[in-house]
């Protein structure tokens, strides 16, 4: 090609060049958040979907279980989605659920306001979470094995506290402590290592609330008020016990079923369970959670001191569902999942966030138990809108039937008493693992100790999960022995500790229920045989001195069955309402441990009684009832001992 034509070619693609980059405008595409993927399956979230879903499942459920009313809450995507109120707030009056108005109480999902508290001071450089919380106190926390109480295990339930339950709740004004009251009244024993296990604590979570109200310097009610709620314009919630004047028309009543109401409810641990909120209320604080700490305007906490409290992640058993500061994890078919239940005498409610998704879910049911509604809801809504992805069954592992043997066994909550009477508790609640033919575990329901059993199968080392569900069990095994086990529903704020052989149930129930039998009888024979032998003309052939030890002996029976009796009404009382294990029922609880000592005095009449039945000639029927009327007596002793029936304090 010669030069003038390659001259004028290149002329002419020049041209062409600049008249294309004349006509070519480049626009830069919009940013837009990455499309959240929807599961294979998942109906569409939306406001006509949902209300539709739950129109069939709450009016029902409400009915089944006899329960006076609800209110649901979902939010999505930075504004609430639905809002709905089921039954009735008032029933004789015929009041609905108003979503935006009727006051529910949450319970424990109080403490997520409490933990929000206490991360604004750390926030503010207030607050240490790795420091002895005496720093902030006018009391002392006792150590433990030279460990100090944090912070951080005071959000993670891992300070080692035992079960606290006097006074929790109040039963009338007159017994109303309030929170600083409530946490300075006694100090729980920590009877776990600090830092360990999980062991959930009411008690824990109202330290923390007086930590906020010592070092903000203003009290427990004002501070969250000032900094949390009227921030987020959350203008129908309360912690204040009874409510405000302006929103006590506004509390649903408190059902024990359907149609009786029971009196507000006081919470002296305030700061572990006394607020009270509408529906609407809730969703604004779910909204300024899944927003980086943001709501309309306010900021309650800053995105990375947000992410720090829902990113932390502390599993008690590797595998299973973690503890975040204060938050716990509920995940579900492979989705993110952090919330809290929360569960007073006559409420029962449930606040699950999805921050991956944008979306939050709160429900709160006014009635005595709510029969697994909160559960249902849960996990449907997860199903529906975010189901799990297929999966190809999973067969046993090779190590199922060995690794299994080692958790066979009877096992104990983490979170029980065990240096008072409430010790009662954990040999009445023990749970037995077992093993079939096939290798894989059996256990109670741990949703519901009466339902039909659980088998679980062993999908990874020491993974089990249930046979035709989702639940999955764990357990921490060190050097062949299991330290502890969980489930996935529990995991996060509890384990189960492998009951020692001298506390297991299996032979001390046995022995209790044949040593009240054997009490009975003597009891109950002592005047059929007298009627007998006044019918048949007999006089009571036995010396004087024996026949005074046989009589004091039939009534230290009847002292030591008045003794059990007591401790089981306790325990009956107990479960039916709780809010009446206040110190206004130490009166009861003092008794019952004066019959406990005529009890322990009986034994050596039952002792004389049995020396003068085998000293002298006679029945070996007299020889045999005293010497088991003795052993029956002397057993006393090992159930005193072992489960704390008698003590100086009425610290429980």
């Amino acid at each position: 090609m010669n030069r003038p034509l390659r001259l004028f070619l290149c002329l002419f693609l020049s041209m062409l060049a600049t008249v294309a980059a004349a006509q070519i405008e480049i626009h830069p595409l919009a940013e837009h958040a990455p499309p959240k993927p929807s599961p294979l399956g998942a109906r569409q979230l939306g406001a006509d979907d949902a209300a539709a879903w739950l129109d069939g499942l709450m009016p029902y459920g409400l009915k089944k279980n006899g329960l006076a009313a609800a209110v649901v809450v979902i939010v999505k995507d930075g504004q609430v989605l639905l809002a709905k109120g089921y039954g009735h707030a008032d029933v004789a009056a015929g009041k609905p659920v108003d979503p935006a108005t009727t006051l529910f109480r949450v319970g424990s999902i109080s403490k997520l306001f409490t933990w929000t508290a206490v991360m604004q001071l750390v926030e503010q450089g207030k607050l240490d979470l790795d420091a002895d919380v005496n720093r902030y106190l006018d009391f002392k926390i006792p150590p433990r094995d030279g460990k100090p109480v944090t912070l951080r295990e005071l959000m993670t339930h891992t300070a080692g506290f035992e079960e606290t339950i006097r006074n929790l709740f109040a039963s009338d004004a007159q017994h109303y402590l309030g929170n600083a009251a409530w946490v300075k009244e006694w100090v729980p024993e920590r009877v776990y290592p600090p830092g360990e296990l999980p062991a959930y604590s009411n008690y824990g979570a109202a330290l923390a609330g007086y930590i906020v109200q010592r070092v903000s310097g203003q009290p427990f009610d004002d501070y969250v008020e000032q900094h949390i709620l009227q921030p987020l314009g959350m203008q129908y919630a309360s912690f204040r016990q009874p409510l405000p004047p302006a929103l006590a028309p506004h509390m649903a009543l408190s059902y024990a079923d359907a149609d009786t109401p029971r009196p507000f409810e006081l919470v002296n641990a305030a700061s572990a369970g006394a607020l009270s909120a509408s529906g609407e209320a809730m969703a604004r604080f779910m909204l300024a959670q899944l927003q980086g700490g943001s709501y309309n305007g306010a900021q309650i906490l800053s995105p990375t001191t947000l992410h720090q409290t829902q990113d932390y992640s502390r599993a008690a058993v590797p595998g299973l569902r973690a503890m975040a500061l204060g938050w716990y994890h509920m995940d579900r078919n492979g989705q993110v999942i952090l919330g809290h239940a929360g569960d007073t005498q006559w409420f029962h409610s449930e606040l699950a966030l999805f921050p991956q998704q944008g979306v939050g879910v709160f429900v709160a049911i006014d009635g005595d138990d709510d029969g697994g509604l909160r559960k249902q809801l849960l996990d449907g809504f997860a199903d529906r809108y975010f189901p799990a992805p297929p999966e190809v069954p999973q067969p046993a592992l090779a190590s199922a039937r060995s690794d299994g043997a080692l958790l066979v066994g009877r096992y104990a909550s983490s979170r029980t008493s065990v240096s008072n009477f409430m010790a009662m508790l954990g040999l009445f609640s023990q749970v037995r693992i077992a093993q079939d033919r096939n290798g894989d575990l059996v256990t109670p329901d741990f949703h519901d100790l009466a339902g039909r059993p659980q088998h679980w199968r062993e999908v990874a080392p020491f993974q089990w999960r249930e046979v035709g569900g989702q639940d999955r069990l764990g357990a921490l095994v060190e050097h062949g022995q299991v330290r502890w086990l969980s489930i996935d529903a529990v995991s996060p704020v509890m384990v189960f500790l492998p009951v020692p052989g001298w506390r297991s149930a299996a032979w001390n129930l046995p022995l209790l229920a044949v040593i009240v039998l054997v009490l009975a009888l003597a009891a109950l024979l002592w005047p059929v045989a007298a009627l007998v032998r006044r019918a048949c003309g007999k006089p009571f052939a036995l010396p004087a001195r024996a026949r005074l030890w046989y009589r004091l002996s039939r009534a230290a029976a009847i002292v030591q069955l008045l003794f059990y009796a007591g401790w089981l009404w306790v325990l009956l009382r107990l479960q039916a309402d709780i809010a009446s294990m206040t110190s206004g029922f130490d009166g009861v609880l003092r008794l019952i441990q004066w019959l406990g000592l005529l009890a322990v005095a009986g034994i050596a009449a039952a002792a004389m009684n049995a020396w003068h039945a085998w000293r002298v000639p006679g029945s070996w029927w007299r020889k045999l009832n005293s010497l088991a009327l003795l052993l029956a007596c002397l057993t006393t002793l090992w159930f005193i001992g072992s489960l704390h029936l008698l003590g100086l304090h009425l610290d429980y």
